[in-house]
């Protein structure tokens, strides 16, 4: 079973896990988290725009300026960012706005809510120093080893 995250979140996520690797570094620019993280620089800005309205980051306007982030990376949940991105994670039509009228019926509905439960519990315990870890790591092998390994995280499934 493979739950498929959008391209809002896994970029959303990798954003913040490139800026929280830099955090006390002072602002770091979008186009250098664009680069690192091979992620189209308007689509970044445009996500940027969500997080800031999410008060999840701040610009730092100026010569020296960019993005910081608004909080400690341990005091910000991937549940709030996917929040702040406008997304969220269903397992099925049932767990969707649009709802499923058969939910009294259904023999899964409970299956996916305990599932939706589960996921929730471990995207609000969760924080970005935690996902952040492994951009360190990763910065800290020596040069053109993250090169040989893939580069940046292109996954889109959760297995």
């Amino acid at each position: 079973m493979s739950v498929k995250l959008t391209t809002v979140t896994r970029y959303g996520l990798r954003a913040l896990s490139d800026l929280s690797a830099r955090e006390g570094e002072g602002p770091v620019t979008v186009g250098d988290i664009a680069r690192r993280q091979d992620i189209p620089l308007s689509y970044l800005e445009q996500l940027f725009a969500k997080l800031r309205r999410g008060r999840l980051i701040e610009s730092v306007r100026g010569a020296q300026g960019g993005y910081v982030l608004a909080r400690p990376s341990g005091q910000i949940t991937v549940a709030e960012i996917i929040r702040a991105l406008g997304e969220s994670i269903a397992f099925g039509e049932c767990q969707t706005e649009a709802g499923c009228r058969n939910t009294s019926e259904c023999p899964t509905y409970e299956l996916w809510q305990k599932l939706k439960g589960s996921v929730d519990d471990i995207l609000e315990s969760t924080t970005l120093e935690d996902i952040a870890r492994k951009e360190k790591r990763k910065e800290d092998t020596a040069p053109g080893e993250a090169e040989q390994r893939g580069g940046a995280c292109n996954a889109e499934r959760l297995s």
